[in-house]
């Protein structure tokens, strides 16, 4: 049963921003490997995330992005200079959005809208205002807050502070399953954007609704 939802909170990268449009400029600086440098830079990043949690030694965002950088060329044996490393990591402020999320967004209006994200304030900001969204959200909240990532349940708890409604009248939307099983595990109502049509993770949760797109999320809550 679907509660009455007065704010959705979603995640960024994955979700609203595409991580893997980077891949042309990897291509450009690479040839032939942008794709692979991509797939490795994405997963070590989250890597790294869930590590300094674990470890509770907390880097922001940025610079865990640039560590996943580092070593995901090194293990691909491609030399990244200063100055490829720094065009590289200014592409994250440079994030396109999917296809539809902006006319999706403009639907889901009725809302509050906010960005709960392991992005940096500096990352978020840029990404936002670059993707012409900067009037769309009510908040962009970073776990820098909180000094601890996804899928912490501190990280989840900042949606309803900053939002000023109950956690179940919050709507949780994520592309990562993970993402999704945190906050469902947390308690909030959950969707989880399945665009590549995974299967769900082994981790005893469920969201309580999957669509293939955001375009999805607007018929449930309509």
């Amino acid at each position: 049963m679907k509660p009455r939802i007065q704010a959705i909170a979603f995640d960024a990268y994955g979700t609203l921003f595409d991580v893997h449009s980077v891949i042309a400029l990897c291509n450009r600086k690479f040839p032939g490997q942008g794709a692979e440098l991509s797939k490795l830079w994405r997963s070590k990043q989250l890597e790294y995330t869930w590590l300094r949690s674990l470890m509770g030694k907390y880097e922001d965002f940025w610079m865990v992005t640039e560590s996943a950088l580092i070593f995901a060329c090194r293990s691909l044996g491609l030399a990244c200079p200063a100055e490829t490393r720094r065009e590289l990591m200014e592409s994250y402020l440079h994030l396109e959005t999917f296809p539809e999320v902006k006319s999706a967004l403009g639907k889901l209006s009725k809302h509050k809208l906010a960005i709960l994200s392991n992005g940096s304030p500096r990352m978020l900001a840029a990404a936002v205002d670059n993707s012409g969204l900067k009037r769309v959200f009510a908040d962009v909240i970073s776990v820098d807050e909180v000094k601890i990532y996804k899928s912490s349940p501190r990280v989840y708890a900042l949606a309803s502070k900053h939002a000023a409604v109950p956690d179940n009248a919050i709507a949780f939307v994520s592309s990562n399953f993970w993402d999704i099983a945190g906050a469902k595990s947390f308690g909030l109502w959950t969707c989880w954007v399945n665009r590549g049509k995974l299967p769900e993770d082994e981790l005893g949760i469920r969201p309580d609704v999957t669509v293939d797109t955001l375009d999805g999320l607007i018929a449930v809550l309509a």
